[in-house]
């Protein structure tokens, strides 16, 4: 395998950066480019030792960064090859110009996610470890931290690992039975274990699923989109979330032409909020295209915030938002509770059917509390607090667990119609390679590359 460089922090200005090498020849190469002030060689340096000293291109002599090198000898090592991480003052040129020199000695720019890809490959983690390093970067909330956090110490692979190390031991009975019938002392299998084994590991499997919804909550965000007539107050409700002014709040209707997207902490529960233009009717060009990409939003969301006007009475727009929102998950938001009332809140609550009313005025910074404390009650109840479950938030993930699941209740059907247990052998390890697959025991190169090319580069 070859040596790979890159940047492994973000470009611009700043007080350090670091470009990382891995590969058999990652100290050699650094050790060309590097001069100690004791004249000092890497190669001969002790492993996870840092040393002071510049870059130096040998073909000019010319200083290009005063840096400290960390040299880390495989295999402890995040890719379990050798590994230099090189620290340098946080300036876009001279930190290109030291990953353009250490190209120059030999090593190859890395691909993104090519070090994650390589301590997959090298065993050091699994694929569902893998995918959880980048879950940690892109956590939005200290919930979605911790979910990722437990996913990279290998709590879910260790539950993966042991439904499959279940599903292995009852197909070996199995086999045992078909290859060596004549045997008198052999364990029969018989359809009551084979039962007991299936139904075991699809309850466990269920207990995952069930918290896939949380799970994947954390990890992506709640689509949340904000709709209401013109002028309701959906724009001041959206700078009241994000506790900012990002939208625009005129008593002008129309004045919101596109739809606005921002990403908001709501206790604990990562929002991509989505603030709409107001859905009417309208003559003008702009505004209409503006409408239209608010009702496509709108089939795309987890959750409704309805903003009416409680100085307003009810008005047929109001009541076709209902209806476009019908089975859909929804907060009410009764706004503008500093004017004279004209809405008839009896009304709506029969409208919203049970879901939850909040009344408001954003103006007065009245009711965001509670408006919070809806949102979290909809759709976390407490157990996302639980330190001691595995969530699973990864689409792919789920999508697997969905279908090991199936594969199970196949096997349980095939059981109770007495099919031959051969044939049930085949539905049960189909679900073991299902299972597979989220660890990466079973997948194919190609969802690999896949998967590692959406890490950014240097990670």
């Amino acid at each position: 395998m070859d040596t790979i460089a890159a940047i492994s922090t973000p470009m611009g200005e700043g007080a350090i950066a670091i470009i990382r090498l891995s590969g058999p020849d990652a100290v050699q190469i650094a050790d060309r480019m590097y001069k100690g002030s004791k004249e000092k060689k890497l190669v001969s340096v002790d492993s996870h030792t840092i040393h002071y000293g510049h870059i130096v291109d040998s073909s000019t002599d010319q200083v290009i960064e005063e840096v400290m090198v960390s040299v880390l000898r495989a295999p402890k090592t995040f890719t379990r090859e050798d590994v230099i991480e090189i620290n340098c003052h946080g300036g876009i040129v001279t930190v290109n110009k030291v990953l353009q020199l250490a190209l120059r000695e030999g090593a190859r720019l890395a691909e993104p996610g090519e070090f994650t890809k390589r301590a997959f490959l090298n065993g050091r983690i699994d694929l569902s470890q893998a995918e959880a390093v980048m879950d940690l970067i892109r956590a939005k909330t200290d919930r979605a931290m911790n979910v990722a956090i437990t996913q990279m110490e290998g709590r879910l692979s260790g539950l993966i690992r042991r439904l499959r190390g279940e599903i292995l031991e009852t197909l070996a009975h199995v086999e045992v039975n078909i290859d060596y019938p004549e045997y008198d002392d052999v364990e029969e299998m018989t359809h009551r274990v084979l039962v007991e084994k299936a139904t075991s590991v699809k309850k466990e499997i269920e207990s995952l699923l069930a918290t896939s919804q949380q799970g994947k909550i954390l990890r992506e965000g709640l689509s949340t989109v904000i709709i209401g007539r013109p002028n309701v107050g959906k724009s001041s409700l959206l700078n009241s979330l994000v506790q900012e002014t990002k939208a625009i709040v005129t008593d002008i209707p129309g004045t919101t032409r596109d739809v606005i997207e921002e990403y908001v902490n709501v206790r604990g529960v990562p929002l991509r909020l989505v603030d709409t233009a107001g859905i009417r009717e309208t003559e003008d060009i702009v505004e209409r295209i503006g409408v239209e990409r608010s009702r496509q939003v709108l089939k795309e969301a987890d959750l409704i915030l309805l903003v009416l006007n409680y100085s307003e009475e009810l008005s047929e727009e109001d009541i076709k938002l209902f209806e476009a929102v019908s089975g859909m998950d929804i907060i009410v938001i009764v706004n503008k509770t500093d004017l004279e009332p004209k809405l008839d809140i009896e009304k709506v609550k029969q409208l919203a059917k049970d879901r939850p009313v909040v009344t408001t005025s954003l103006l007065q910074e009245k009711g965001i509390d509670e408006l919070e404390i809806a949102i979290q009650s909809l759709f976390f109840t407490g157990s996302i607090e639980s330190g001691d479950l595995t969530y699973v938030s990864n689409t792919r993930h789920i999508a697997l667990l969905q279908a090991a699941k199936q594969s199970i209740e196949d096997a349980l059907e095939g059981i109770g119609m007495d099919v031959p247990i051969d044939i049930v052998q085949i539905d049960l390890t189909r679900c073991w390679e299902q299972l597979g697959e989220i660890i990466g025991d079973a997948v194919h190169e190609s969802l690999i590359d896949q998967l590692f090319s959406q890490f950014c580069l240097g990670k």
